[in-house]
């Protein structure tokens, strides 16, 4: 059942160049895009291909009915899954702690379709993240020559740029699972081919420039044990535009161009030595901490679903589902689940269940709606010693994920937070914040009401706007139909469904009475208000 290729761990490892460097901590601040890293390109005269425009041919909206989503299409990200077999393996929900903040870096959240963040009292939070279409694996990502780029790209003028990226299967197409290359060098030439600006590309292969109108070309110096793929061969949005023998794109710029993107293979004439100080990182995920009563809700509306915890307190445990345990272990943060037991875990669950689920609540749209407030960074106020954040990345079409430390005298000083899996930053696409009735159960405890038949408030922050929108556990005619449930819903301020983008979506749940405001002009802060009785 699991048919999760191995290509491009095994690619990652006979390539090997560097692990991506650890993140130190820094503010969330934008940095100089211009700068130059080793090494610079010369002019050159080489005459140039230029790129043949492709059709755009991936569907535009996909949900939000289950007959709304083609065959192979997760209906948690409106995306092709890497393996379609596993759509018929319920949702894998796993208690990943954030406190103490020795479990950060948290292992696999970048896989999950869905992570849920909430509050645990006394100032602490934890996810609880959704896997579905996906099995999380360890990766030493491939990394160029030159250092890698950190931070958010800020837009100040017309932007032009992609992704340099390993084409493993040598297609020309950055099939689903295909990563970016870190640390590959990419210059911007005039028309005589004299350099104007240089970058490096981040942790997940990210690169741009801001530019006027005009003609420019991009160059990409790829490492030595790396070719060109073949350019131009299909799909505008997934294929390579590099030229194979110049490494160089023509780019005609009238308005901002986000498709000039470089796939790369392994070359046939140069191998790399790998470093054997680099090891691949351990194979788990977590750190897994204990229950909470919110997943009995989260738990109910993803049917068949195997919900994975270390224990809970004796008022929750007897109230919340029980289909695999963790050890309980406070070092660390938690104990990892080791993936062999993970997908062990899976696959007997989907053994065991007979349910044909339904996970299609939700639309998914490429383009945005129309409307919406400008938003360029969320800032997420727990407590003086737990802040987090996200700034907008125009280049990923994402939202690009940022923690503190929690320590005496760093207080709201972040740094980008990565998976300890891969190493690359964590970006989602859709940030969503819902508000929620929080009833103390005890000082410690409390039931996040997400049961059915709920309808509240929420944000959803998308394509650098911010949408006021609604979210939905009500029973539609599916529901009143099958006596099953579907995923968490959300809706226009008519009801309508609200257009979520292709990809992941990050879930931050606070109080009625929490309050969201605009600092500056695209900047948000969410601070979490704690209800009475709790700690």
């Amino acid at each position: 059942m699991f048919r999760k290729s191995s290509i491009f761990v095994l690619l990652c490892l006979a390539f090997l160049g560097s692990a991506c460097a650890p993140a130190t901590s820094m503010p969330v601040q934008p940095i100089d895009q211009s700068i130059t890293s080793e090494p610079t390109a010369t002019p050159t005269t080489e005459t140039l291909t230029v790129p043949t425009a492709q059709p755009n041919i991936s569907p535009a909206s996909v949900g939000p009915s289950q007959a709304d989503f083609p065959k192979g299409y997760n209906p948690l990200t409106g995306q092709l899954m890497v393996d379609p077999s596993l759509a018929d393996v319920p949702a894998m929900l796993v208690s990943i702690s954030h406190f103490p903040a020795t479990a950060r870096p948290q292992a696999g959240i970048s896989f999950a379709p869905y992570v849920f963040e909430f509050s645990i009292t006394e100032g602490q939070t934890r996810y609880l993240a959704a896997f579905y279409g996906e099995i999380p694996a360890p990766e030493v990502p491939l990394k160029g020559n030159c250092i890698l780029r950190t931070g958010a790209f800020e837009q100040t003028d017309l932007i032009i740029g992609n992704q340099v990226w390993l084409d493993s299967n040598g297609d020309g197409h950055q099939s689903v699972g295909e990563r970016g290359i870190g640390g590959v060098c990419v210059n911007l030439l005039d028309e005589s081919g004299r350099q104007l600006q240089a970058t490096t590309t981040d942790s997940n292969g990210y690169y741009g420039f801001n530019v006027k109108a005009g003609h420019y070309i991009v160059k990409v110096l790829k490492p030595d044990w790396l070719d060109f793929t073949k350019a131009n061969v299909g799909d505008e949005k997934v294929d390579s535009d590099t030229d194979a023998s110049t490494g160089q794109m023509d780019a005609e710029v009238n308005s901002s161009l986000l498709s000039l993107d470089s796939g790369l293979v392994p070359s046939n004439r140069v191998v790399p030595t790998p470093d054997p100080s680099i090891e691949m990182p351990a194979a788990q995920v977590g750190p897994v901490r204990s229950g909470r009563l919110l997943y009995a809700h989260i738990a109910a509306f993803f049917q068949d679903s195997c919900l994975i915890y270390a224990f809970a307190s004796p008022e929750v445990l007897s109230q919340i589902p029980k289909c695999s345990f963790v050890a309980h272990n406070d070092s660390g943060g938690g104990s990892l689940l080791e993936l062999e037991r993970f997908r062990a875990i899976a696959e007997e669950n989907a053994r065991n269940t007979h349910t044909d689920f339904n996970y299609a609540s939700n639309l998914f749209t490429t383009e945005p709606s129309a409307g919406g407030t400008p938003a360029t960074q969320i800032d997420e106020y727990w407590a003086l010693l737990n802040q987090s954040g996200w700034k907008y990345d125009p280049l990923y079409g994402a939202w690009l994920r940022y923690v503190d430390t929690s320590e005496k005298g760093q207080a709201g000083i972040l740094h980008p937070e990565v998976d300890r899996l891969t190493g690359r930053q964590l970006h989602f696409e859709n940030v969503v914040i819902i508000y929620a009735d929080h009833e103390v159960v005890s000082p410690t405890n409390m039931n996040i009401h997400l049961d059915q038949g709920n309808v509240e408030r929420g944000l959803l922050f998308r394509d650098g706007r911010m949408y006021p929108i609604k979210w939905s556990t009500k029973s539609g005619a599916y529901e009143k139909t099958t006596g099953f449930r579907r995923p968490i819903q959300f809706l226009n301020m008519d009801g309508s469904p609200a257009a979520l983008k292709p990809g992941h979506t990050w879930v931050i749940i606070v109080t009625p009475f929490s309050s969201i405001s605009e600092t500056s002009p695209g900047a948000w802060k969410v601070r979490f208000y704690p209800p009475d009785g709790s700690q």
